[in-house]
């Protein structure tokens, strides 16, 4: 809660020092002096910043996040509009990183300074390096343009039409899961580099256990705490909306909504995004943390 408070004074306070004046942006050509006072006072921006602050902080509190500028829709409902699309392609992305970082990382320990560990190096820092705009467009030009496979953007529900939804799912999953991949590769490799020289990996192995066993038990277990920590920062991440992606896919999701209200100087859009982040990162913080005790049980000592 302390946290959130903190997150909500300075959002609310670099919002409004943004320049540029919301109401006359979302007016428009219909600007006119009466109409501009009006919409100001509904607003309540010709009310003083510190009452402006704990109005909006208390309307938050009850779940109220106010009324767009923009197009007078509540946030919560274009939130709840634009979420289902977000972690479509968050799940989406963090299945296709894992699926790319436990084998490559793994193995990669398990031969170090070989052609497999070379690879997964290079593998790793091209994912890192290589912008994630510039991957998308590659694979919109070959998928879409020369092969005809998939569509090249666009978003469609589910329940909709499951085949759409999938093939409109799998380029951007596949830039945002390659650029999450690489990242937790790195801490898988170390990970499971760092568990295999402890003492009782070797204990066990001096023991006798077969090599599988000693692995699974002794190895992976012990490696699982910095890759649940990374794994759960970088779901925050994807949570929490991939812009430029979502630009590039015409995927309808949180950022590109957080990117538009920046545009339109639409600080109760703004303010509501900011603040479902913040709170986004909170709980899964709490439940990597929790998920700590299951995995080592000394921590609950």
């Amino acid at each position: 809660m302390v946290v959130l408070a903190g997150v909500s004074v300075i959002v609310f306070a670099l919002v409004h020092l943004v320049p540029g004046d919301p109401v006359r942006l979302a007016l428009g050509t219909r600007f006119n002096q009466d109409a501009y006072d009006t919409l100001r006072e509904r607003s309540g921006l010709d009310l003083p910043l510190v009452q402006q602050f704990f109005t909006w902080l208390g309307s938050a509190v009850t779940g109220d996040l106010g009324v767009s500028f923009r197009s007078g829709d509540t946030v919560t409902s274009l939130i709840a509009e634009r979420l289902p699309a977000t972690l479509t392609l968050a799940l989406a992305s963090i299945l296709v990183a894992l699926l790319i970082a436990i084998p490559l990382g793994t193995i990669s320990a398990l031969r170090p300074r070989s052609i497999i560990d070379r690879f997964a190096t290079v593998i790793s820092q091209f994912g890192i390096s290589v912008p994630d705009f510039w991957m998308a467009i590659v694979l919109i030009l070959v998928f879409a343009g020369t092969l005809g496979w998939l569509p090249s953007g666009g978003y469609v529900a589910l329940s909709e039409d499951p085949l759409g939804w999938l093939q409109r799912l799998v380029m951007p999953a596949v830039v945002t899961g390659t650029v999450s991949g690489a990242v937790i590769t790195r801490f898988v490799r170390s990970s499971v580099l760092e568990a295999i020289g402890a003492d009782h990996v070797r204990t066990a192995q001096a023991k006798g256990l077969p090599a599988r066993q000693v692995f699974t038990w002794h190895v992976l277990r012990n490696a699982l705490l910095p890759l649940v920590t990374v794994t759960g920062v970088q779901l925050a991440y994807l949570l929490s909306g991939v812009v430029v992606v979502e630009i590039v896919f015409s995927w309808p999701g949180l950022g590109q909504l957080a990117l538009q209200s920046v545009q339109a100087r639409d600080y109760p859009v703004l303010q509501g995004a900011i603040l479902l982040f913040a709170v986004v990162f909170l709980v899964i913080n709490l439940v990597v943390d929790l998920l700590y005790t299951a995995i080592d049980p000394r921590i609950r000592r």
